[in-house]
């Protein structure tokens, strides 16, 4: 679940007083939207499209399993290259903030965080930025997790002097730069002036003192959208792809009229751009649908270098950020690292890299997606059998 909505909202200067209730009554909506939609049981995704060739004697101890991951990123104008190593392949990944309820939620993931050693993202600072009243609601995740890996958001369109800003407010280590143009297309104070999109990323980056990740929110990025993000040197994509949180069935469900239930399915899944992003992408991120270990083990081996979590997370949480919540997020959290310990042990994988060599089937829509892009099926289906470099 992301609630990262607020990307071209107007300065607090021409912001009023009943348009920042207006926002703030939509950050809780879409709070009870996204888990009315967790409550459907998650259902079927592309991540049931992908199999693993069972090699029955292949597999490994799963103490010498390492769970940890690095993510390399280029150089920016205000940061050297470098590379993150995380210790888990899983992160809590953007979800909202900024009214009392979501800075409660933001609290118990926070705290959960800090307890189980997740990286987090926080949903867009936008309102914040532009209402300091609503700050509070993100700045209690670096309170509450002081030395923890976060991430900051903002959406696509902001003055790229924003993103210093929504740097600073959290004290962040990087900074998600959300595209959500489906969203917008559907949402009724939605804005449609996509065009200038690519520039404000460039301009957002280069403005960035922390290296930037952009996010979509649950439609995919394609093969040219990852190669356009190379281009103008973003080093970080989370691909967010449909599966998970649907932002359109979202945004329907606040419309009085004019609804764009036409567009459902919209987009690409989480797995089918991964398969199809270029050799020159940006180090990938992935998320939209993951529902258990398992789809997190397979975005692995799909390309990912880490996998985001939302809408299972905050499920664990509760629907306001009850007290308590944290606790069950780290249960929870915990569960998953010992059971994505086991599968790796069981596709004789000690690290993430070793994934990559797993042989993939693809079934269903996942493999005509990529049959009609030029994916090499066959290769996915024998990459233990290639040279090894």
């Amino acid at each position: 679940m992301r609630s990262d909505t607020d990307s071209r909202e107007p300065a607090a200067s021409a912001t009023s007083a009943v348009h920042d209730e207006s926002r703030a009554a939509r950050k809780d909506e879409h709070v009870d939207l996204a888990l009315g939609q967790q409550g459907d049981g998650g259902g079927r995704n592309e991540f049931d499209d992908l199999d693993f060739v069972h090699q029955a004697l292949d597999g490994v101890d799963a103490e010498r399993v390492d769970l940890g991951v690095d993510i390399s990123f280029d150089a920016g104008r205000q940061y050297p290259a470098g590379e993150w190593h995380w210790e888990t392949p899983f992160y809590v990944n953007g979800m909202t903030g900024g009214t009392e309820r979501t800075t409660r939620i933001n609290r118990e993931l926070a705290i959960a965080a800090r307890e189980t050693g997740l990286p987090m993202a926080c949903g867009s600072v936008s309102v914040a930025l532009d209402d300091p009243d609503a700050a509070r609601g993100f700045a209690v995740i670096r309170s509450e997790n002081p030395d923890g890996f976060v991430m900051a958001n903002l959406g696509v369109g902001r003055p790229a002097s924003d993103a210093p800003r929504a740097v600073e407010l959290l004290g962040a280590n990087a900074l998600q730069i959300h595209v959500n143009a489906v969203q917008e297309t559907a949402m009724p104070e939605g804005s449609r002036d996509f065009s200038s999109w690519i520039a404000s990323i460039e301009h957002l980056a280069a403005a960035s003192p922390v290296p930037v990740i952009v996010k979509e929110v649950g439609f995919g990025l394609s093969r040219s959208a990852l190669r356009r993000l190379s281009e103008i040197g973003v080093g970080i994509a989370d691909v967010g792809g449909r599966g998970g949180t649907d932002f359109l069935r979202i945004e329907n469900a606040r419309r009085s009229a004019g609804e764009y239930a036409m567009l459902s399915g919209f987009g690409q899944s989480a797995l089918a751009s991964l398969l199809d992003a270029p050799l020159n992408a940006p180090t990938l991120l992935a998320s939209g649908g993951v529902r258990s270990p398992f789809d997190v083990v397979k975005a692995l081996a799909a390309g990912a270098r880490a996998v985001g979590v939302a809408g299972a997370f905050l499920a664990a949480i509760g629907r306001d950020g009850e007290a308590g919540g944290a606790q069950r997020l780290v249960d929870l959290v915990n569960d998953w690292k010992l059971r994505t310990r086991a599968v790796y042990a069981l596709l004789g994988a000690a690290t993430r890299d070793d994934l990559l060599r797993t042989d993939l089937i693809l079934r269903g829509r996942l493999r005509e997606f990529c049959a009609d892009r030029g994916v090499n099926i066959s290769a996915l289906a024998l990459r233990s059998e290639a040279p090894r470099p």
